[in-house]
């Protein structure tokens, strides 16, 4: 099935915020061979994954409102403001496509939301034993992705949002 991606106009069936072939000019400035090297239909359904995570994680943190409520992503959105300029109601910022290609580059190689059971405080394999600190986190934090997407994000880079009641 062909990849629908949101072009601005609040799609109803969107499932990316950037095409395949949009991700591939992305990687190819960056010198990224990995990419290239999926098949299409890989690439398309790690775009899927990608605006999957972005949504899961960002969904509630973006600035602004949503177009309509039809729309299946978060963008594109209205009163956004980054840098003192109003964010474009009818496209998808630039960071937020190229948010979705870096994830989707890393679910093409694993989960990026993976159960979690217990946690394990202390493990040997053979010679090697490894003891986690207490709490430490058991999934993977994507601090790029989070500094990509930090001037759509409520409350800034590392600020924490304040609501007066």
């Amino acid at each position: 099935m062909a990849l629908v991606v949101e072009d601005g106009t609040g799609k109803s069936t969107a499932e990316a915020y950037i095409s395949v072939t949009a991700a591939d000019a992305y990687f190819v400035a960056r010198g990224n061979a990995a990419w290239a090297a999926l098949a299409t239909d890989a690439k398309e359904q790690a775009l899927r994954k990608g605006a999957d995570y972005l949504e899961g994680q960002y969904r509630e943190r973006w600035k602004g409102a949503r177009l309509t409520a039809a729309q299946a992503l978060s963008w594109p959105r209205y009163g956004v403001v980054v840098d003192g300029f109003d964010v474009a109601t009818n496209a998808v910022p630039v960071a937020v496509a190229n948010a979705n290609a870096e994830m989707a580059l890393r679910a093409s190689s694993g989960d990026l939301l993976a159960d979690q059971g217990a946690q394990v405080k202390s493990e040997t394999v053979g010679p090697i034993s490894v003891t986690y600190a207490d709490g430490a986190r058991q999934g993977t934090a994507y601090k790029a992705i989070d500094a990509m997407l930090a001037a759509y994000l409520s409350g800034g880079a590392g600020q924490i949002a304040v609501v007066r009641s």
